[in-house]
């Protein structure tokens, strides 16, 4: 079985082809495509929504047509009622839907054979949802196979999953067996943070999140403050690696001490501002190694929040493993202080391969795969595929301690 998945939820255009093996329970990676918008977005400080949605639209068809170049199986006739179903789906991207209808009527064009395709429809930026989503749609039309709409935040969950040496190994993934569950997962990213009990593979539930910024939207922010460019996770990273203890650079641990599972990062951030304020009061523009000890104290505040948290959840759950995953998950002192905690604790830890950290298509495969094992029906070709630019996962209901 043959599955095509799709993101586009924020900045990184991709797309995956996986061969699923039942017998195995296991698939293989056929292609695996991702284009970085981070370039184009830079002079913006930040993701611009409707810029990501023209570049999807740009990058899409080169990411498909590469894969269809490797795997040229099956001619598509593109028929007059083809081309105006495919109109109609693009008739707010009319550029993508000439592509299409201009590469689909190249009789040299083969498409590769497709049983079952997977698009992320939420959370993320509506407009960069939507072109995926349209694209997924659209191939789905022309090659008959159902669409399962994936949550991009299963997706981060399931990135663990993928082995090292995924692209070389006939069994892309972990044996699924061999997780203990309950575990958490606790998933940092520039949209994102959130605690989610996982009961089991497609049982998620979410038992905390940000009240406002999430932990690498104040990454980037704070990384802004001191003069730095955008993405400024790792560039704050890497200065804190320079950063000394200093009695003049404190900084709050925001609801460290609170008695449940949610964080808030604004407060951190506006208390960053005020510090870069007061320290220019005093010694007129801050030194490097006054940048490198903001940064520093920055990110021990972050780490330590998220540790202790987790760890209350860890207790109150009886969790037998922990997931770290998204974008931030990459951060070599958050990820050393986790390592420190599950040893103490005696549980594993789990975190996706370094290159599968951010967004990517193979995380939505490999969700999509669970679904698939697990029964689930896809929609039938061609369907409309709704957008949930906040989806989320079900609340589970927690009584205060």
């Amino acid at each position: 079985m043959r599955l095509l998945s799709i993101e586009t939820s924020c900045d990184e255009s991709a797309i995956s082809l996986v061969e699923i093996d039942k017998a195995q329970d296991n698939f293989s990676v056929l292609a695996d495509i991702t284009i970085s918008q981070i370039e184009t977005h830079i002079p913006y400080g930040g993701v611009f929504p409707a810029l990501a949605k023209r570049e999807h639209a740009k990058n899409l068809p080169i990411i498909f047509q590469e894969i269809a170049t490797r795997y040229s199986e099956e001619v598509i006739t593109l028929d007059e009622e083809k081309r105006r179903a495919l109109e109609e789906i693009f008739q707010r991207e009319k550029g993508l839907a000439e592509t299409l209808i201009s590469l689909f009527s190249d009789d040299n064009f083969k498409l590769p054979h497709i049983d079952a395709i997977a698009v992320t429809n939420g959370p993320g930026l509506s407009p960069a949802l939507w072109t995926g989503v349209n694209f997924a749609r659209a191939i789905s039309l022309l090659t008959g196979a159902p669409i399962y709409p994936t949550n991009h935040m299963e997706g981060h969950i399931s990135s663990i999953l993928l082995k090292e040496n995924y692209l070389k190994e006939e069994q892309a993934l972990f044996p699924l067996d061999s997780f203990s569950f309950p575990m958490l997962a606790l998933l940092i990213s520039g949209g994102h943070t959130q605690l989610v009990l996982v009961k089991g593979w497609n049982n998620y539930f979410l038992i905390g999140e940000t009240l406002d910024d999430a932990v690498g939207e104040a990454f980037d922010k704070v990384a802004r403050m001191l003069g730095m460019e955008y993405p400024g996770g790792p560039k704050i990273s890497a200065r804190a690696k320079e950063g000394r203890v200093n009695e003049e650079v404190s900084l709050p641990r925001p609801m460290i001490h609170s008695d449940d599972y949610r964080f808030s990062f604004s407060g951190l951030k506006t208390a960053v501002r005020y510090l870069i304020e007061n320290l220019k009061e005093k010694y007129g523009e801050l030194s490097d190694q006054l940048i490198a000890d903001i940064a520093l104290e920055f990110e021990e505040s972050v780490t330590e929040v998220l540790v202790k948290k987790t760890q209350k959840a860890i207790e109150a759950f009886s969790a037998r493993g922990l997931i770290i995953a998204g974008g931030v998950s990459a951060n070599e002192r958050i990820v050393s202080a986790f390592q420190e905690l599950t040893q103490e604790e005696g549980i594993e830890l789990f975190t996706p391969q370094r290159f599968l950290c951010g967004d990517n298509a193979l995380m939505i495969a490999t969700s999509a795969f669970l679904k698939i094992r697990d029964g689930e029906s896809g929609l039938p070709a061609g369907s409309q595929v709704e957008v949930d630019a906040h989806a989320g996962f079900p609340p589970l209901s927690l009584p205060r301690s």
